[in-house]
C-alpha cells in the first residue's frame, strides 16, 4: 500500500526564469503564488497541481531537458481560450483536435516545454 495522496506539483525547466514568468504570467495569464529568483524558481496555482518553474542549472539538478509530453491546461472552451492567447502572442501548433471527448489546442512556452489547453465534454468511458 502506497503513502502517496496526490500529485503537490509539476516541475517546467527554463533557461531563463524572468522570460518564462513572463509568459505564463502575461501571455498564459497564471496566477503567479512564489517568485524566488535567488532561489532559480517560481510557481503558478492554475486549480489542482502547482506549477513549479525552475531553471535545473542554476540549482545544480540536472540540464534543460524541455517537457516533450504536454501538461493540459483545463479551460471550459478552447476555442475561446486559444483565441486569447493568440491575442497575446502565443503561437499554436495545428488546429484545435477534437478527439470524440474533449477538444485540445497545443502550444508550447518560450523554452520548448509542451502545453496545451484542453476540455472534456463527454464523460470518460467506464
Amino acid at each position: 500500500m502506497s503513502d502517496i495522496s496526490g500529485v503537490d506539483f509539476v516541475s517546467i525547466p527554463t533557461s531563463d526564469l524572468a522570460r518564462a514568468v513572463e509568459f505564463y504570467e502575461g501571455a498564459v495569464g497564471l496566477r503567479r503564488s512564489k517568485y524566488r529568483p535567488e532561489r532559480n524558481f517560481a510557481e503558478f496555482e492554475p486549480g489542482t497541481v502547482t506549477l513549479n518553474i525552475m531553471d535545473p542549472v542554476k540549482m545544480g539538478i540536472g540540464e534543460l531537458k524541455p517537457n516533450a509530453n504536454p501538461i493540459a491546461l483545463h479551460v471550459d472552451d478552447v476555442a475561446t481560450a486559444r483565441a486569447a492567447l493568440e491575442e497575446r502572442g502565443v503561437r499554436f501548433f495545428g488546429d484545435i483536435v477534437d478527439t470524440g471527448v474533449c477538444h485540445m489546442a497545443f502550444f508550447a512556452d518560450p523554452d520548448g516545454n509542451a502545453l496545451m489547453l484542453h476540455s472534456r465534454y463527454a464523460p470518460p468511458d467506464q
